[in-house]
């Protein structure tokens, strides 16, 4: 029904235009008909407004595209001076431009953005402090699981700690314990394999060290180098390298020496010496010549000086000798029993 109305609101007037040009060449565009054309030109625009709300149908589209002049051979009846009326297609075509940038212009935007107001900015701000108060939250949970963690691994840290200092000291138990075995394991071949006088035990090693690596070898085993306390056991001693080293003569290290002072010679224990066994040049054969210088190949003991500061015992006949402490030699040890 709308479609029809619309259809003859637009043909109508054509026809009229048409049969008011038909009645003579002489009317024109004069006097009430220009105020007649804009009324048209108004109804058409209010038209043109109702179509855009509601699209026309395809046959009263094609309806408006026909020629203004219908009823006439070239749409120019009853003008014989070739002038346009009223139904021209130019002024429609100017018409229909001039209504479109109307419509086009006042035409409302479906999707207007509105305009905030201070309720919606209160309702944003309130909803970022809440995510933010999340978040912390979040946060919080992440910081405890992490102090629960840390507590955790400093507890397993010092059980780590506390296991190894128990290992250590059963390390360092087990250590001891190796040291008293190696000594008591040297006490006891001491005196198995050695010789035993009274209170001590005496047993030769036939390794070549130094004064000092010797006395530290005898420690390790449980001993120190050799110190016999008086002439009875140095004379047993002296017996026992003889039987042990024969036919040879080697000197073997005692455990005396007189680093800390020229002259005043002590044992490893810090006792002074209380006797001696110097060895001494041989006496001339009775009717020689005595000669005023010493033997070169035994002169008398000590002669060394600084430069001689330990004491070894000769093998062949028990004396004594002082000799550098470096050099490496025999050595005997002896052991408590």
């Amino acid at each position: 029904m709308k479609a029809a109305w619309l259809l003859g609101a637009l043909v109508v007037p054509q026809l009229l235009g048409f049969g008011y040009g038909a009645r003579g060449p002489g009317r024109e565009w004069e006097g009430g008909w220009g105020g007649a054309l804009e009324e048209e030109r108004k109804r058409e625009s209010l038209m043109l407004k109702e179509a855009d709300m509601c699209p026309l149908p395809r046959n009263v589209q094609e309806a408006q595209e026909l020629p203004t002049g219908v009823g006439s051979k070239d749409g120019l009846a009853g003008n014989p001076e070739g002038k346009r009326v009223w139904g021209t297609k130019e002024p429609q075509g100017e018409a229909e431009e001039e209504e479109t940038t109307t419509a086009s212009t006042s035409r409302p935007n479906p999707f207007p953005s509105p305009s905030p107001t201070s309720e919606d900015t209160i309702t944003y701000i309130l909803g970022r402090l809440a995510g933010l108060d999340a978040g912390l939250h979040q946060l919080h949970i992440r910081l405890h699981a992490l102090d629960t963690r840390v507590v955790q691994l400093t507890q397993g840290l010092r059980q780590l700690r506390d296991a190894t200092s128990d290992t250590g000291d059963s390390v360092q138990a087990l250590k001891e314990a190796q040291v008293r075995a190696e000594q008591e394991h040297g006490r006891l071949e001491g005196c198995l394999k050695g010789l035993r006088l009274g209170h001590k035990c005496f047993l030769l090693s036939r390794d070549f060290e130094t004064q000092a690596a010797a006395q530290a070898r005898c420690k390790a085993r449980g001993g120190s180098l050799a110190q016999p306390a008086d002439r009875q056991q140095m004379d047993a001693v002296g017996r026992y390298l003889r039987a042990a080293l024969a036919p040879y003569n080697w000197p073997v290290w005692l455990g005396v020496n007189d680093r800390r002072s020229e002259g005043l010679y002590l044992f490893e224990n810090g006792q002074r010496v209380s006797f001696f066994a110097w060895h001494r040049a041989p006496s001339p054969e009775p009717g020689a010549h005595p000669s005023a210088a010493s033997h070169p190949l035994s002169p008398d003991q000590p002669n060394g000086g600084v430069l001689e500061n330990c004491v070894a015992q000769a093998s062949d006949d028990g004396s004594w000798w002082d000799h550098d402490c470096e050099r490496r030699l025999y050595f005997v040890c002896e052991y408590p029993f």
